[in-house]
C-alpha cells in the first residue's frame, strides 16, 4: 500500500459532451446552485491531498465555477477523445516537478458529483504502485480508477475515445475491483435528464 498523500486526483473535464446538447455540461446547475464540474471537483478536494483538473486550452475556469486555487492542466487534444486527452494530461503529470513523489493517479470524471468522500478515501488505501484499483457497486465497475505509477507510461500512449479499457484488459492480473456501498461511483451525467434526476436525488 502507499500513502494517500502520494496519490494525485486527475479530474477529466475537457470533453465536448455532445449528448448534452448546446449547453456546456460542465456549467449545468445542480440543485444547490453549484455548476456540475465545480461540485465534482469539490468532492475530490475533500479526499485527495493532490489534485489537477484537466480542461481545454481555451476554457475560462471562472465560467466553469473553478476558483483560482484549483490547479489546472490545459490540453490541446480534447477533440481527439478521452484517450487522447488522458494521454496528454498524463504526460503533463509526469513532467510536473511538484508530483515527482506521487506513486498513483486516480482518474475521476468531471461529471460525477455524487461520489462519497469515504469511498474515495477507502480506494486510496487499496492503491499500490503496481496495481489498478476500481470501485465496484452491485456487481458493476465504476469510477474513479486508480493507476499505480508503473502504468503511467502506457497511459501516455492512449488515443481515441476508449479511455484506458485496453490497458486494463492487458493487465488483468494486476486489476482489482473493490466492493463499495456508494452508488455514486456509477452516477455520471450524459444528458439534461440526468441532471434532473441528480437534482431530485439531492433534494431528498
Amino acid at each position: 500500500m502507499i500513502s494517500p498523500s502520494h496519490i494525485v486526483a486527475l479530474v477529466m473535464a475537457a470533453g465536448y459532451s455532445r449528448r448534452f446538447g448546446d449547453q456546456d455540461k460542465r456549467r449545468a446547475s445542480l440543485a444547490d446552485g453549484r455548476p456540475l464540474l465545480a461540485a465534482s471537483v469539490a468532492q475530490a478536494q475533500q479526499a485527495f491531498a493532490q489534485l489537477r483538473v484537466v480542461i481545454r486550452e481555451e476554457d475560462d475556469p471562472a465560467l466553469l465555477g473553478l476558483t483560482d486555487d484549483v490547479p489546472l492542466i490545459r490540453i490541446q487534444q480534447a477533440h481527439g477523445g478521452l484517450g487522447a486527452s488522458l494521454a496528454e494530461a498524463m504526460a503533463e503529470l509526469g513532467r510536473d516537478p511538484q508530483l515527482q513523489s506521487i506513486e498513483a493517479v486516480a482518474i475521476l470524471l468531471g461529471d460525477m458529483p455524487c461520489l462519497q468522500r469515504d469511498t474515495l478515501l477507502a480506494l486510496q488505501h487499496q492503491a499500490t504502485r503496481d496495481t489498478i484499483v476500481r470501485p465496484c457497486h452491485g456487481g458493476r465497475p465504476g469510477h474513479p480508477v486508480i493507476f499505480g505509477r508503473t502504468f503511467w507510461p502506457e497511459l501516455e500512449t492512449l488515443n481515441g475515445n476508449t479511455g484506458a479499457k485496453t490497458l486494463i484488459r492487458r493487465h488483468a492480473s494486476l486489476y482489482h475491483e473493490y466492493a463499495v456501498q456508494d452508488a455514486g461511483t456509477l452516477v455520471d451525467i450524459d444528458a439534461p435528464a440526468d441532471i434532473a434526476r441528480i437534482n431530485h436525488r439531492m433534494k431528498r
